[in-house]
């Protein structure tokens, strides 16, 4: 189904109709306020429509569909060439794979979360979103992402409605369908933000979501606003992101942090990657084949000492018991192999960092937290910077 952004205008000026894929049908004169209603007379006929209604008043966002499911699985992703920052109008509908995103779109997100730095600074705070109403249904357990966008939600004047556990505390533990909860709750609310245990559950949300939802994480899957605030973290750190070279260490084979991370790294000229992870854990063939696809350089190593030496950035992260099922043998073959603790450290550049999307367990030694090249918790706060700054693209635009 093909998604259209309608701006409503108190004024007597046309308003326009934009199509995600840029394409603009002029609407003859909208009303401060409009009803459902099943069509809309435009200058080039009629367009059938699913309108949800607000009055002027309100800044919501309001979404217009045509009936065609294959259209509205086409335009899922967006390319960030369609609509530039001068229009106002965000490239993206949902967020869902970091495939999504290209540098130019990428850039534009980091220069919206540095203003959104400030107005988490500022003590007023922002109204910029009041009036909208954000759902987290988080079918796995999270303390970082549900509250980061919360509070991002929260610091724009907007407000939460929220399931901590929708796995075991809503229908779902019914039998209900994640496609019939996506279309009870985008009543209730204007975003969506979704984490759930299986991989590519996000896309098939979106699939029959009128609203936008963002993948919060699927499952083994991807982690695209994860990989955006690592990015971002990157670059307010380094200063730069051509030309680096980051290691990834770990669970690099159930890791949906370190695969989105590898997607837009691909994007950038001149970085080189490194793998270090334990056999049972091993980065999976098809981001191999992505990044040489891409041209980018990497290769795999067991000795983390000598990847630390010669990287900008290392990034841990953790064993994943959940992914593991009934194997603990192979679980407990895994954990513990690669730690960074003082030895790692004094190999790192002075330049260097070190990140982990957290939580941690004994990967990174206590030790470690004191130096100031170890960046994680920053990198956390950086979360909370990105996820303001992609509701308020999602919900108003630029």
């Amino acid at each position: 189904m093909a998604y259209y952004s309608v701006a409503a205008s108190s004024s007597s000026s046309p308003a326009c109709v934009v199509l995600s894929a840029a394409v603009v049908v002029k609407e003859s004169c909208l009303s401060s306020s409009f009803v459902q209603t099943g069509s809309r007379q435009l200058e080039n006929g009629f367009l059938p429509l699913s309108v949800k209604a607000f009055s002027s008043s309100s800044t919501r966002r309001n979404w217009i569909s045509r009936n065609s499911a294959k259209q509205r699985d086409d335009t899922l992703v967006a390319s960030a060439d369609t609509v530039s920052t001068e229009t106002g109008k965000f490239p993206l509908q949902h967020i869902l794979e970091a495939q999504q995103f290209d540098t130019e779109l990428l850039n534009s997100i980091f220069q919206v979360a540095r203003e959104m730095e400030e107005v988490e600074r500022n003590s007023e705070g922002s109204q910029v979103l009041k009036g909208y109403l954000m759902a987290t249904l988080f079918y796995e357990p999270s303390t970082r992402t549900r509250l980061s966008f919360e509070s991002a939600m929260k610091r724009l004047g907007g407000e939460v409605l929220t399931t901590e556990n929708a796995r075991e505390f809503s229908s779902a533990a019914k039998g209900e369908t994640l496609e019939d909860t996506m279309r009870t709750v985008e009543g209730y609310s204007d975003i969506i933000v979704l984490r759930h245990f299986e991989s590519g559950a996000a896309r098939k949300a979106a699939a029959v979501s009128n609203i936008p939802v963002i993948n919060a994480g699927d499952g083994p899957g991807q982690h695209p606003t994860q990989a955006l605030l690592d990015m971002y973290t990157i670059q307010r750190e380094i200063g730069h992101l051509d030309n680096i070279k980051v290691g990834l260490v770990g669970d690099l084979a159930n890791g949906r942090t370190v695969r989105s991370l590898a997607y837009l790294l691909a994007k950038y000229t001149g970085v080189q990657i490194y793998f270090v992870a334990p056999d049972v854990v091993k980065m999976k063939d098809d981001i191999k084949q992505y990044l040489t696809s891409r041209n980018v350089h990497w290769e795999e190593s067991s000795d983390l000492l000598e990847v630390a030496a010669n990287c900008d950035v290392v990034y841990q992260t953790r064993i994943q018991r959940e992914r593991f099922g009934d194997r603990v043998d192979l679980y407990n073959e895994a954990r513990g192999k690669y730690i960074v603790d003082t030895k790692v450290m004094s190999m790192l550049p002075e330049h260097g960092v070190i990140l982990h999307p957290l939580p941690r367990l004994d990967e990174i030694t206590v030790e470690v937290d004191s130096d100031p090249r170890a960046a994680y918790f920053r990198q956390a706060k950086n979360g909370l910077y990105i996820r303001m700054a992609l509701l308020k693209l999602l919900l108003q635009g630029y």
